[in-house]
């Protein structure tokens, strides 16, 4: 039996005032506070904060962080993101350790690991990457790990490093279409995340893999339809979808705002293409919902 494929309606500017639908209650709650607390005194950093991330409150007060290793400083300045550029100073061999003994300590069933992109390093931070995936592994053996990598460049070897350390769930943000990529992301190429997916796939074959992409940067539907499949084709499991916001006025603007229906749409445009599992939401970000997302596309404890 087949199935239409959704039908969006053009994806036309839309002016005027952030929609209802995007605000979000101020974090502030118990565990919330006391999750800030512990990344203070582990000195460890969150891309929930370093990316101004609108769902830092449900997720903290979950008990749930995404730990962003290597630093807060990128090498890169693309022009969607709030994560401070420049050039980083910052190396901390025991940062690994903490993360894995910070895993253990909070009793954490699923981690989301990430980093800023280190071009500086010759191989982009792989090594420190397999350290602190195979850190949480000792110390939180029951812990499903999900790596939200950088692109290394390009760099096969680096690739490799990180899936030495066998992480649960691979995953590359996609971000944009290919057409705005010189816009958007400084330093990426649209060919590296699905070379990243292809050469994993033939790495670890039973690999769960996953992709995100920001709405609302001024991609039409034919461009979205097209960079969903070629996802699929490079076997992504697991699709992500959340609106653009833009973090300042330095940033580049929001071109539309999606409405709730249409992102209902898109998941249903995903299923019908083939992804495990979509998350598909106005506020959705990679990590959001993360061990939800890796359960339904096969990751068990």
């Amino acid at each position: 039996m087949t199935h239409s494929l959704p039908v969006l309606q053009p994806a036309a500017p839309t002016p005027g005032r952030k929609p209802e639908w995007l605000k979000v209650r101020a974090p502030g709650g118990p565990s919330y506070m006391r999750l800030k607390s512990r990344m203070r005194g582990w000195n460890l950093h969150s891309v929930c904060e370093e990316a101004h991330c609108p769902n830092i409150g449900e997720c903290w007060e979950d008990a749930t962080a995404t730990f962003m290793i290597l630093g807060d400083v990128c090498t890169r300045n693309c022009a969607y993101c709030a994560i401070a550029h420049g050039r980083p100073v910052w190396e901390d061999r025991e940062e690994p350790e903490r993360i894995g003994r910070a895993v253990g300590e909070l009793g954490l069933e699923y981690v989301v690991i990430t980093s800023v992109n280190r071009d500086d390093l010759a191989d982009g931070g792989a090594a420190h990457w397999a350290a602190t995936v195979r850190a949480v592994r000792r110390h939180a053996p029951a812990c499903r790990v999900e790596a939200l990598i950088p692109d290394f460049q390009g760099s096969v070897a680096s690739l490799e490093a990180v899936l030495a350390a066998r992480p649960d769930v691979l995953n590359h943000n996609t971000e944009t279409v290919p057409r705005l990529y010189g816009v958007a992301r400084h330093g990426g190429r649209y060919e590296r995340p699905l070379a990243i997916f292809r050469h994993a796939r033939a790495v670890v074959p039973g690999l769960v893999t996953k992709s995100g992409i920001m709405l609302g940067l001024g991609e039409t539907r034919d461009e979205l339809v097209a960079t969903l499949r070629d996802l699929r084709e490079v076997s992504v499991s697991i699709l992500t979808l959340g609106q653009y916001l833009r973090p300042s006025p330095a940033h580049l603007p929001v071109a539309r705002y999606y409405a709730p229906e249409e992102f209902r749409e898109l998941a249903a445009l995903g299923r019908e293409l083939g992804f495990a599992h979509v998350e598909s939401g106005p506020l959705v970000r990679s990590s959001y919902h993360a061990k939800r997302q890796a359960h339904a596309a096969g990751v068990t404890a």
